[in-house]
């Protein structure tokens, strides 16, 4: 299995698991839940794809798709919709820090594999990582992460940033990129704790 196959196994099921909790934060039917978990796992994926010109991932292979139902059905066995205060539970906040990190590398990884230049690779580094995310936010009717939160999309630039200059130095491998991912993953988690904000006019 490849780095990108794990990074985006990674993605699906940390965006699946904050797209259900924000779904039943917001106290979302049946059908609203499931909507919500496969539009954060699924949708910076499908734009990544687009964007790349490849047919999306989650067209030609069932696994996305099992992931996410996987995901919901644990996360019901778990009770994991007890969860109140949603913003400021460990679960929610790790699970989209995964989610984000994952997703910016795999974005990263397929800009490079299409021979997109810088520019292109931070740009689909970004959306990936923050894509699914904010069409979940547009669901529940709330404002998107990337406009309002800690150094939430600043994180997916700088981790699509090293993931470009480990291929400008032929390092791309699963050791360097776990250091990133973990790197990401620590770097928003440390900002959100430390409720870092980029300067605001």
């Amino acid at each position: 299995m490849s780095a990108l196959e794990i990074a985006d196994i990674i993605g699906i099921i940390s965006f699946a698991l904050s797209g259900f909790l924000i779904a039943v934060h917001y106290k979302l039917d049946i059908l609203g839940i499931a909507i919500s978990a496969f539009l954060t796992a699924l949708g910076g994926g499908i734009i990544r794809d687009t964007i790349a010109n490849r047919t999306p991932y989650v067209f030609d292979e069932n696994l996305p798709i099992i992931l996410v139902i996987a995901t919901l059905v644990i996360s019901l066995l778990f009770k994991l919709h007890k969860i109140t205060d949603l913003e400021g539970k460990t679960t929610f906040i790790i699970s989209d820090a995964v989610g984000l990190a994952s997703f910016a590398i795999t974005g990263a990884l397929i800009a490079i594999e299409t021979e997109f230049n810088f520019l292109g690779v931070l740009i689909l580094a970004f959306l990936t990582a923050v894509g699914g995310g904010t069409l979940r936010d547009i669901l529940v009717n709330k404002v998107p992460s990337i406009l309002v939160s800690e150094f939430y999309g600043t994180v997916a630039i700088i981790v699509g940033l090293i993931t470009y200059f480990l291929h400008i130095f032929n390092q791309i491998n699963l050791l360097n990129l776990t250091i990133v991912f973990i790197f990401g993953v620590s770097l928003r988690l440390f900002a959100f704790y430390k409720k870092w904000h980029l300067p605001k006019l």
